[in-house]
């Protein structure tokens, strides 16, 4: 977790650019759930396994030929996302391969030709929407399978001499219309969705970008569509994106703007080394840790997505399932500690290896103690503006003292001025996280 005490000011986050969708349950949701899931899930070694081992579409073809997830049960996914707190899911209806999840009639590329022979995107809508959550779409802007789509830096075949020279002639043009068609299907048969999230540009030598999407069309035809969807920020278009989306990392101080605003923001973050269902990558995040990003991000005015890749018979890796369920009996006890909280005002500073976040509909203060204190803790500037003070996991009463003089003389000397000090138990909350939640005057 970032050292990093310093916090955002609690004035209302900023769209990140002048895109107008409606981020008012984003900002309150917080959590949500990213499932990468599609071809890549067969040679389980990686979602980039086609660019990685720079293999053709012949080579590929066989992981279409056997795509056959036949345990596919997104009642189950929605169930096991529920529980564990999140309120939105965003489902990679299209990854960089091509592959796509629903029935499009723009391409034969797609789960109803292969042996599973249906539509995925429909009843995973239907399960998460029944569970109460919202739903969002991932769409790849990269396409390595459409035969319009140029060959780039990134393309499985970049470094095949032969191909690209055969390539030379396709028209990204034509590629930006299939783009678009096959956006226009996924907003028009699946009822109302909440976020796109558009994956990615890389704009410069090689690359693709603004221009090639024609981000300009693509983004006035959703709009027309869903005015109040959100949009990420990568379609090299910055004035059309709803918040932004640092990837694998935890912004120090949050996400701000050129001048200097806080602007709204999800992270996304998978719970191993991989994004898609990998086998034999180890390096897994514990629930504790998990816990804390989540409270990190929350503290900095962000949200946390966090990502499921689904194995090929379409079953949820149960290391993820582990996770799920630890993160779930936190938040079982702590969520009013995350849903429509934010970071707290500027001027209050947590202590050492806490964290902030404020509520500022309900006026409570929450912190979250990374490292358990011997008996008392001291929160600088909060004298006077405490009522009532609590363990939120149980609503066990803490005793607090707004002056020094109330305290005893070894921890005078220790004590800033204005700084409440609480009185805490000697043995650690049985959490993994404890919070104690603080109703201010």
């Amino acid at each position: 977790m970032p050292t990093s005490h310093q916090q955002t000011s609690r004035s209302e986050p900023q769209a990140a650019g002048n895109g107008h969708g409606d981020t008012s349950w984003f900002v309150r949701d917080r959590f949500g759930l990213f499932i990468h899931w599609g071809l890549y899930a067969l040679p389980a070694r990686h979602e980039w396994v086609k660019h990685r081992e720079e293999l053709s579409d012949a080579d590929y073809q066989r992981y279409f030929e056997h795509f056959n997830p036949d345990l596919y049960d997104p009642r189950a996914w929605a169930r096991t996302a529920a529980r564990a707190g999140m309120k939105y899911c965003v489902v990679t209806t299209k990854h960089h391969d091509g592959f796509c999840l629903w029935d499009s009639q723009h391409t034969d590329y797609k789960a109803t030709r292969t042996p599973c022979g249906r539509d995925l995107i429909a009843p995973l809508v239907e399960a998460f929407r029944e569970e109460g959550l919202r739903i969002g779409f991932y769409y790849s802007l990269i396409d390595w399978h459409h035969p319009d789509f140029p060959v780039d830096r990134f393309h499985p075949q970049r470094n095949d001499t032969a191909f690209r020279q055969a390539a030379a002639g396709r028209d990204v043009g034509r590629y930006a219309e299939y783009l678009r068609a096959q956006v226009r299907e996924l907003l028009t048969r699946y009822g109302k969705i909440d976020l796109l999230f558009f994956d990615f540009s890389y704009p410069g030598d090689d690359g693709k970008g603004r221009a090639d999407w024609q981000s300009e069309k693509l983004v006035e035809m959703i709009r027309g569509l869903h005015p109040d969807i959100l949009i990420n920020d990568r379609l090299d278009f910055p004035e059309s994106a709803d918040y932004r989306t640092p990837e694998q990392y935890v912004p120090n101080e949050g996400v701000k703007d050129e001048a200097g605003r806080a602007v709204v923001w999800e992270a996304c973050h998978t719970f191993s080394g991989s994004w898609g269902y990998h086998r034999d990558e180890a390096s897994w995040k514990s629930v504790p840790l998990l816990v804390r990003m989540l409270v990190e991000h929350t503290a900095k005015g962000g949200n946390l997505l966090l990502n499921v890749g689904p194995t090929g018979r379409g079953t949820l890796d149960q290391r993820a399932v582990e996770r799920l369920r630890g993160l779930g009996a936190w938040m079982q006890l702590h969520n009013r500690s995350i849903y429509g909280c934010t970071a707290a005002p500027a001027e209050w500073v947590p202590p050492a290896d806490c964290r902030y976040t404020f509520n500022p509909e309900t006026r409570r203060l929450y912190v979250h103690c990374a490292a358990w204190p011997f008996r008392f803790l001291h929160l600088p500037a909060l004298a006077g503006k405490i009522a009532y003070a609590q363990l939120l996991n149980d609503a066990s009463e803490l005793k607090f003292h707004e002056t020094a003089a109330a305290l005893h003389a070894a921890l005078k000397a220790g004590a800033p001025r204005d700084a409440l000090t609480l009185e805490l138990p000697v043995l650690q909350p049985d959490p993994v996280l404890p919070v104690i939640e603080l109703f201010l005057k």
